[in-house]
C-alpha cells in the first residue's frame, strides 16, 4: 500500500491515476512480477503482487521514484510525494489470496465511490473481461473457481458480493503483502490449534459413523460431501495444515478447497450440525 505524503491526494484524477497505472504496467513488463489485484484511490493505492526474481523493494522504489519525478515536474515542486516507504505484509497464497483480493476490490464500495464495485481504477473490471490486456494476472485466481472461464467469472462475482468477514489490514515494512485477521481471532485460532489433520478426520468420522475410506472416495453423495466441507472449515479452527495437504487427505482439488474456505460453496443444515458437534 502506498499513501500520499500527509494523506494528500497525489492520485487525485484520471490523469494521475492513468500515469501511475502506466508506470506499473511498464515495470511489470521490464522487471517481471505477477499482479493479482490493484485499486488506485485519490490519496492511496493497494496492490497484490507476487514477486519473481526482483524483490518488491526494488519494484516499488522504481515505481515511486519515477512517479514522484513526474508529479513534481507537473506542479513545479520538490520533496516527497508519497508518505515514507511503501507499506506491505505477507500474503499466504493458499489461505488469504481470495480474501485480500475481495478486500482490495471492495475498497471503492467502502469509500462510497462512483460506480461502487465497478470503480474504473481497480482490477475488478479486468476479472470481468471489460478491460483487456495482460496487466492483471487474472487466470490464477479464476482457476480457483473453475477451469471454464465463464463459470469462473460467475463464481467470482458471487464471491465478491458476499459479506466479508471483518478483517484488519495491518501494513508493516517488509517485502510482500498479507491481510491479518483481528488480533482476538488470531489468538483464538492459535489457541485451538490442537489437532493434526489426521486426528481431525478421525474424530469427524467417528462422530458421523463413517469410515475414512468413504471420505476419500469420489462420490456425489451429499452427506459425504457435507462432511468433507465441514472438515475443511474445521481445519482452519483446529489444525495448522496447508490447502495442498488438505486436498491430498480429502481427495479434493485445490480449487474446491479454496471455494469451501471462501464461502462460495453453500452450507447445509447437516454440514452445520457436523461442525457444531466438535464445538
Amino acid at each position: 500500500m502506498v499513501r500520499g505524503n500527509n494523506g494528500e491526494k497525489v492520485l487525485l484524477d484520471a490523469k494521475h491515476k492513468s500515469r501511475y497505472l502506466s508506470l506499473l504496467a511498464l515495470y511489470k513488463e521490464k522487471i517481471g512480477f505477477n499482479l493479482y489485484a490493484f485499486c488506485i484511490m485519490d490519496n492511496h493505492a493497494h496492490f497484490l503482487i507476487e514477486v519473481q526474481d526482483i524483490p518488491l523493494s526494488q519494484i516499488m522504489q522504481r515505481l515511486q521514484q519515477v512517479y514522484t519525478q513526474w508529479f513534481n515536474s507537473i506542479y513545479i515542486r520538490t520533496g516527497h510525494v508519497f508518505q515514507q516507504r511503501y507499506k506491505a505484509l505477507l500474503c499466504d497464497k493458499d489461505s488469504y489470496l481470495l480474501q485480500l483480493l475481495r478486500y482490495i476490490h471492495n475498497n471503492p464500495v467502502r469509500a462510497n465511490m462512483d460506480n461502487g464495485i465497478e470503480y474504473k481504477w481497480s482490477s475488478h473490471l479486468h476479472y470481468l473481461g471489460k478491460v483487456k490486456g495482460n496487466l492483471v494476472d487474472t487466470s490464477v485466481v479464476l482457476r480457483t473457481f473453475s477451469e471454464d472461464r465463464g463459470e469462473a467469472i460467475n463464481q467470482y462475482l458471487q464471491f465478491i458480493d458476499q459479506e466479508q468477514e471483518e478483517i484488519e489490514i495491518v501494513y508493516e515494512s517488509c517485502d510482500v503483502l498479507h491481510p491479518r485477521m483481528q488480533a482476538a481471532a488470531c489468538e483464538q485460532k492459535k489457541a485451538k490449534t490442537l489437532l493434526t489433520i489426521d486426528e481431525l478426520i478421525e474424530k469427524i468420522c467417528i462422530n458421523e459413523n463413517v469410515i475414512i475410506g468413504d471420505i476419500i472416495k469420489r462420490t456425489k453423495i451429499q452427506r459425504i460431501s457435507d462432511i468433507r466441507k465441514a472438515i475443511v472449515l474445521l481445519s482452519e479452527k483446529y489444525c495448522d495444515v496447508t490447502n495442498t495437504l488438505l486436498a491430498q487427505k480429502l481427495n479434493l482439488s485445490m480449487s474446491m478447497i479454496s471455494k469451501i474456505k471462501s464461502g462460495t460453496c453453500k452450507s447445509t443444515p447437516y454440514m452445520e450440525a457436523v461442525m457444531q458437534k466438535l464445538g
